[in-house]
């Protein structure tokens, strides 16, 4: 009845203490955080043009443009390239994905994290917003998050075994652990965050 009470139009709205009310306002902190994150954005962005500006110019004949895709996908200690093979051509498009792949990681970071931990967005209704923001939470980014360092590392193994004769055996193997160690940690995330909605649910059902 008390609350009933609290909601009826004309009574005073409990006021929230000046401490709790400060502690609250902290969170506009992280704002400068995610404007860090847009700015790194950006960097991806040209380092993205720049290369794929190269890699054109490498297949229309430009020297310069050759010689700088020769050198970034010759690997330390391998013999490099004289032209530009189709293993060089897969190795700067996977370098190009990759740089995707991250920026879309920083997007998550920044547009879930700053509705999750700043404030609403208020994008509901509108034909752009992303499918998964609309029911982001701590745990749903967790476990994007997760999926998506998967993908990043999923393109980095890729690019190793491509130059595998590269590499000695041991690095081969390091390289697989990581990446078998980032699937089970991401798997872990997704059973801990199931199992957490189950136990709300039941909770909620009593």
């Amino acid at each position: 009845m008390n609350d009933m009470e609290n909601n009826l139009p004309g009574r005073p709205i409990k006021r929230t203490h000046p401490i709790a009310q400060f502690l609250f306002l902290t969170r506009w902190l992280q704002l400068p955080l995610y404007l860090g994150l847009v700015l790194a954005q950006c960097i991806y962005v040209f380092h993205f043009w720049v290369e794929l500006v190269d890699l054109i110019g490498a297949v229309m004949g430009n020297q310069s443009a050759l010689q700088h895709i020769l050198d970034t996908v010759t690997i330390k200690g391998a013999e490099r390239p004289e032209k530009l093979t189709e293993t060089a051509i897969m190795l700067v498009v996977l370098g190009l994905i990759d740089v995707v792949m991250i920026s879309n990681l920083l997007i998550m970071v920044i547009i879930g994290g700053y509705e999750t931990f700043v404030s609403r967005m208020n994008l509901e209704g509108h034909p752009d917003q992303p499918e998964w923001l609309s029911h982001v939470n701590a745990s749903v980014l967790k476990v994007k998050l997760a999926t998506a360092i998967i993908g990043i590392s999923s393109i980095h193994l890729l690019k190793t075994f491509i130059n595998a004769s590269a590499y000695d055996e041991k690095t081969l193997i390091a390289q697989t652990g990581i990446h078998m160690a980032f699937l089970l940690s991401a798997m872990a995330i997704a059973y801990c965050d199931r199992l957490i909605s189950q136990t709300g649910q039941q909770s909620g059902g009593h």
